[in-house]
């Protein structure tokens, strides 16, 4: 399979397969697309495995494309403005998405959910309890929100994220949740009551704007068109 991302604040990858090759997708993924791919809708790997994906904020089926009768092509396209992203997965080399960063991937990478060990993330992290992970052998393309910023962090070596803008790590980095120090920080600062701490060794991927963010800006004047 050969790929070229294209575009920048709305971009879209544009995959060349073999005959026999295939691709999977959520519902809705598909842009384009030569006449010889054939889709088939599945749970992909069992009912247990689909809504392990529902929960970690995809969709219960999954579409399989097959090339067909000689080389095809596909296109996927980014849903929100932001950026497409490359990985490849291997065993020891699995990635952690934030919920809905999946696009598409060759069938040989597993989708699942994944949970973070720490309750107070749960309760309180927000994009910090439930997480996408990506398995097994093979290219995934993820979609994140606005631009992307990236550190390589050493051994011990921490950055504290707020809630929303962690887009993905290698799944050796560890995550926790802290909350903000000070009352009048937390209730007077404007940047919640707590925030994401990734603890390395391994790689963050990092999202200017997250769609959470940009709903909640736009709300109250949606609020007051209705009125």
């Amino acid at each position: 399979m050969r790929y070229q991302i294209i575009g920048e604040s709305l971009p879209v990858v544009i995959c060349e397969l073999e005959s026999g090759e295939r691709m999977i997708t959520e519902g809705g993924g598909m842009a384009w697309m030569s006449p010889n791919m054939k889709m088939e809708t599945t749970t992909n790997r069992g009912i247990g495995k689909a809504f392990g994906r529902l929960f970690s904020g995809e969709k219960l089926f999954q579409n399989i494309y097959t090339s067909q009768g000689g080389p095809g092509m596909i296109a996927f396209a980014s849903s929100f403005p932001g950026s497409i992203r490359a990985f490849e997965i291997a065993p020891g080399q699995e990635m952690i998405f934030q919920k809905c960063a999946f696009l598409a991937s060759e069938d040989s990478v597993e989708l699942s959910l994944f949970f973070n060990k720490k309750l107070s993330s749960g309760l309180f992290g927000g994009e910090g309890f439930i997480l996408q992970k990506t398995s097994g052998r093979g290219i995934v393309f993820a979609e994140f929100d606005g631009h992307v910023v990236e550190y390589d962090l050493a051994p011990g070596q921490q950055i504290v994220v707020d809630t929303g803008h962690l887009a993905a790590m290698t799944a050796n980095c560890k995550m926790d949740i802290q909350t903000v120090p000070g009352v009048k920080n937390m209730l007077f600062g404007g940047e919640g009551l707590f925030n994401t701490v990734i603890t390395g060794p391994g790689h963050v991927w990092l999202q200017t704007m997250p769609i959470s963010n940009v709903a909640g800006a736009i709300q109250p004047y949606i609020m007051t068109t209705e009125k």
